[in-house]
């Protein structure tokens, strides 16, 4: 055996082109994290620098994340069409430029704009880190992943601070302005350090039909989803799950040729590994949105404090994160993305107890750390199960699926638990358990599919040739 083979085949000695493809393609994600915490919790500081209302600047959020699932779907024929390493280079370089537009912006209507470039940009960038991470690290993915995820962990807390302090010293144009550095450093790193891939390009036939029915599919089920409880939410879902359904239908006709290639999914690993996703990521933002909102409103904590308690939750992620390689080469996809499930449901029970007793800091805390190890552990085995079972020659269509999957995920079980809140605080009265506290049983649920899903994952990841 070749020392080559030997490094791919060793954890310990992998090649070191890995390293620097996974240095490379997580700047991108922790760029656009850092981007999406630091507007998030800027809304009203930019709302006044307008002079616009807090409903028409909530469009810069909620128009980025429509122009990202817009988009999303291109990805796997983009790549296949023109090249990982010139469609990162071109996405990473409209986003760095719509970042300067954002800052430049004289109204909220021109913000908005960029915005949606930006997010347009996103769409087609947000899938690549894992594919291009796939390609060159096989069955080593959970290992290299694990490490290079952490980035995009820290994003979110750094935000808060990087905000707080450019609105303490300057005007909210700079929140944009602080992209140019990281995207100009990114250009150029993916430009010297990634691996060129003309000989993977393919030439496939762009369908056009298809894009035209999942697009607005996908626009209108997350605006659907995240409106359900409001008449033109139902019926915005209505039309996304009819566009949806009529996508499936022409994908199973068009076969290879279609623009995500369906047969993916009777792939029962992979179709495992994307309900897992799915699962997981409604778990993970339901849990993001009860938990702060119980700690403020059932608690009447400061969002100040219970953001410092939530950030337990991204430091058990963190510490488990580093271990995925190790755990996954040692028990395997199915033990340790289980263990994750049993982690993250046995962090939720304290806050049954809480609810119907007294609030504690110490267990809250507790409970979130212990959640955020077994959340770290989820996602990352199924990953690597879900790429390690399709060819290479799959693998941009495979991420653009899987990533389609995981962003339905979220919306949906935030849309529920916000149901069942509402539901539960109407009838409030005729019953002795809280609101919260039914809203802590339905996400302790959550975690029985989930789990089952996890368990049905293989043993042992073999990577397709």
């Amino acid at each position: 055996m070749s020392s080559n083979d030997k490094s791919r085949n060793s954890p310990d000695g992998l090649d070191p082109r890995i390293w620097r493809v996974a240095t490379v393609v997580f700047v991108g994600p922790f760029m656009t994290q850092l981007d999406s915490t630091v507007v998030n919790v800027s809304l009203s500081a930019i709302s006044h620098g307008l002079h616009a209302s807090i409903a028409t600047t909530q469009w810069i959020i909620s128009g980025y994340l429509l122009a990202l699932v817009l988009m999303l779907p291109l990805n796997g024929w983009l790549v296949d069409y023109v090249g990982a390493k010139r469609l990162y280079l071109g996405c990473f370089s409209v986003f760095t430029l719509a970042s300067m537009l954002c800052g430049a912006a004289q109204t909220i209507n021109e913000l908005i704009g960029a915005r949606l470039i930006q997010g347009m940009a996103g769409g087609l960038m947000a899938p690549m880190a894992q594919m291009m991470i796939a390609k060159v690290a096989g069955r080593h993915m959970a290992y290299v992943m694990g490490y290079t995820a952490v980035p995009t962990l820290i994003a979110p807390i750094l935000g808060s601070v990087v905000a707080g302090v450019i609105l303490k010293y300057g005007d909210w144009p700079w929140l944009f302005y602080l992209n140019l550095p990281m995207g100009i450093l990114g250009v150029l790193l993916a430009a010297y350090l990634l691996p060129g891939d003309k000989a993977a390009i393919q030439k496939r036939f762009f369908d056009l039909f298809g894009f035209l029915l999942i697009s607005p599919a996908l626009v209108c089920l997350l605006y659907g989803i995240q409106n359900a409880t409001h008449f033109d939410g139902a019926l915005t879902l209505l039309v996304g799950a009819i566009l949806m359904s009529a996508f499936i239908w022409h994908a199973m006709q068009k076969k290879n040729a279609a623009l995500i290639d369906l047969r993916l999914f009777k792939n029962r690993i992979f179709s495992t590994a994307a309900i897992t996703q799915f699962l997981a990521n409604g778990v993970f933002y339901a849990k993001q949105f009860l938990v702060p909102l119980y700690l403020i409103s059932g608690c009447a904590l400061s969002v100040t404090t219970a953001g410092w308690m939530m950030a337990a939750t991204g430091l058990g992620m963190m510490c488990s994160f580093p271990l995925m390689g190790f755990l996954t080469e040692r028990f395997g996809c199915r033990v340790v993305s289980s263990s994750g499930v049993i982690l993250s449901l046995v962090g939720m029970f304290p806050f049954l107890w809480m609810t119907q007793n007294q609030f504690s800091p110490a267990l809250t805390v507790m409970s979130l750390l212990i959640a955020g190890i077994g959340q770290g552990t989820i996602s990352i085995p199924s990953i690597s199960a879900a790429y390690a079972s399709v060819p290479k020659e799959q693998l941009a269509i495979a991420t653009t699926a899987i990533n389609i999957v995981q962003r339905l995920g979220g919306p949906l079980a935030v849309t529920s638990i916000s149901v069942v809140i509402s539901v539960s605080t109407f009838h409030s009265q005729d019953s002795r358990l809280h609101p919260f506290m039914i809203a802590f049983v339905f996400l302790t649920g959550l975690h029985l599919p989930l789990l089952g899903a996890a368990y049905r994952l293989p043993q042992l990841i073999h990577q397709k040739k």
